[in-house]
């Protein structure tokens, strides 16, 4: 009787620990959303004009816009992090992703990582046209461009594709350390492409923070369909056994 007991109230505090859980990731996507509006909504007003040319000045040497600060060896890194958001490479990561998850027999995951990526995309696409706001003019552009500048493409894409996989990934550690490795590993990801894209003069700072605010609530939002379709799958099965 006592460890039946026992057994139900530690179900039962899983159960709470995994509602909290979902519960927090909602509250940071609708946060992200509401970021990404607001952000949105101040570019179009041009309120961060000022802001925005600030920060891309300061990233210069002064009195010479196509110079960006720091060593020469600087600027190779960031074109090369920069490329980790660009589409060859995200369309490999996903591509080589959803393999895994055929060949492993997880067809539900590998639908849910692509449909996450592909929506991902296909939004940034429509909000870059609906926007349609002009590149920087102020510095040179030391990598090449072609598509309007909000929000960044690069910003959006790497945080739905890392956070997405990061999140998928984590959850096979066996342990809270690996677990938070990984999503730290993710987030750097994600964040390092986005500075590299202000820094390289292609975007405005405010393009890359509208990106993260939606990219990463489109990623949690995907988390959250992945975890309600699981406790679906999960509670049949229990039936099922009964």
């Amino acid at each position: 009787m006592a460890l039946s007991l026992t057994s139900a109230l530690g179900g039962a505090a899983a159960w709470a620990r995994k509602e909290f859980l979902l519960l927090l990731v909602l509250l940071l996507a609708s946060s992200g959303l509401l970021g990404f509006t607001i952000l949105a909504s101040e570019v179009s007003e041009g309120e961060t004009h000022a802001f925005d040319e600030a920060l891309l000045l300061a990233l210069r040497t002064s009195g010479n816009t196509s110079d960006p600060i720091g060593p020469r060896w600087v600027e190779a890194v960031f074109r090369d992090v920069t490329s980790l958001g660009g589409p060859t490479v995200i369309t490999l990561i996903t591509g080589l992703t959803v393999g895994y998850l055929l060949l492993a027999r997880r067809y539900g995951t590998a639908f849910l990582v692509l449909a996450a990526i592909g929506s991902g995309a296909l939004v940034s696409f429509v909000l870059k046209d609906i926007m349609d706001r002009p590149r920087p003019d102020l510095v040179s552009h030391l990598v090449d461009v072609q598509t309007a500048s909000f929000p960044s493409g690069h910003a959006t894409l790497s945080a739905v594709v890392y956070l997405t996989i990061g999140a998928l990934l984590a959850r096979e550690q066996p342990s809270r350390g690996l677990r938070f490795y990984v999503m730290v590993v993710a987030i750097l990801a994600t964040v390092l492409i986005g500075c590299s894209r202000v820094y390289l003069g292609v975007h405005w700072p405010t393009d890359v923070l509208a990106g993260w605010a939606i990219g990463a609530a489109w990623a949690m939002i995907w988390w959250v369909v992945a975890w309600i379709g699981m406790a679906r799958r999960h509670a049949m099965a229990s039936e099922l056994g009964s």
